[in-house]
């Protein structure tokens, strides 16, 4: 007789993206994400606007991915949602309709951390890496380097003790006038210009990372040259954006080449949303061929808050039997 293939419908809303997907014996069938594009007129998240959307998006994102995946509510095993770390409202909107249905279908409840999934993402699809391997994971909201000894066991050796660096591409961008969230149009800019600015790379000791010093180093440079140049910004935007996204890249790879030395491992994975950056991407091609490293990348829509990695993430705590009470509260700071 066939071995049972578990089901589970997994749900994310942590931030400003409301998603789910379905996974079937470790094979997602579908993921479904619905953006906020309203939190560009205001150049951040504003977090009651954001969980007041996912009241609005969540069942019918639900209903999509259940319907792509062909998979119907009896055929679920398990109600998986990222249970932090987050904001607040959004995360209580997420938690709150995955227990819901969790209790009314009769089946169990799985909490997620937001961070070990992204860290997971990279189980799945091909290549994927062997144990141990190091995770240089970095969004908006976080950055850390994760050694990564098992599906279970991942150990933070090095975090950022300020902004991150999702945070540090887009405060640069609303410093030079860019619209909200200015990581992709900085990437995009980059590639026209030239990274002939030197800004200060910050000494941070250990793995540790640094990005405040970085925005002001830019806001004081972009001040002074406008001083003298009100056009300074227009005239020389690419150039900019390629000598910002250059630093940026540079503290990540110094960082993540310390950690490959340090513990001596050679299988290096990069998720979140800042992994769809072709400057890092290419970077660490590069070091990946000079270092004799095995680099691995999630899909790009994999890398920005999606449902997909906590189904991957929900998928190995049903194969362990770890379940969650349906008192599981969400929490802002965790991993």
């Amino acid at each position: 007789m066939e071995a049972h293939k578990p089901c589970i419908l997994a749900i994310e809303s942590s931030c400003d993206d409301t998603s789910a997907a379905v996974i079937r014996d470790g094979v997602i069938l579908s993921n479904v994400i619905a953006s906020q594009a309203i939190h560009a007129k205001y150049g951040g998240i504003v977090p009651e606007v954001a969980s007041r959307l996912h009241q609005e998006n969540i069942a019918l994102v639900v209903d999509e991915a259940l319907q792509r995946s062909n998979v119907s509510l009896k055929e679920l095993d398990a109600i998986a949602c990222t249970s932090g770390p987050g904001l607040m409202g959004s995360l209580t909107v997420g938690l709150s309709f995955a227990k819901g249905m969790a209790l009314s279908l009769g089946i169990p409840f799985i909490a997620i951390n937001h961070m070990r999934a992204h860290v997971l993402s990279h189980f799945i699809d091909e290549p994927k890496p062997s144990f141990p391997f190091l995770c240089l994971t970095v969004s908006g909201g976080h950055t850390q380097i994760v050694l990564v000894k098992n599906f279970d066991e991942m150990e933070v050796v090095g975090t950022t003790l300020d902004d991150a660096a999702g945070e540090a591409f887009d405060k640069s961008g609303k410093i030079l006038g860019l619209p909200y969230p200015a990581g992709p149009l900085i990437d995009k800019l980059a590639k026209e210009g030239k990274a002939n600015i030197s800004f200060p790379i910050p000494q941070i000791e250990n793995l540790d990372f640094s990005f405040s010093g970085l925005k002001t180093a830019i806001l004081y440079y972009i001040r002074d040259h406008q001083k003298e140049d009100p056009d300074f910004i227009k005239n020389n935007l690419a150039d900019i954006c390629a000598s910002i996204q250059h630093t940026i890249v540079e503290i990540l790879i110094r960082k993540i080449t310390y950690a490959a030395d340090l513990y001596d491992i050679k299988e290096i994975g990069i998720a979140g949303g800042v992994a769809a950056n072709s400057g890092l991407r290419n970077r660490l091609l590069e070091l990946s061929k000079k270092n004799d490293w095995n680099v691995y990348f999630p899909a790009m829509q994999y890398c920005t808050d999606n449902a997909g990695m906590i189904a991957m993430a929900a998928h190995y705590e049903f194969l362990a039997g770890r379940f969650s009470n349906l008192d599981t509260a969400p929490y802002v700071r965790g991993m």
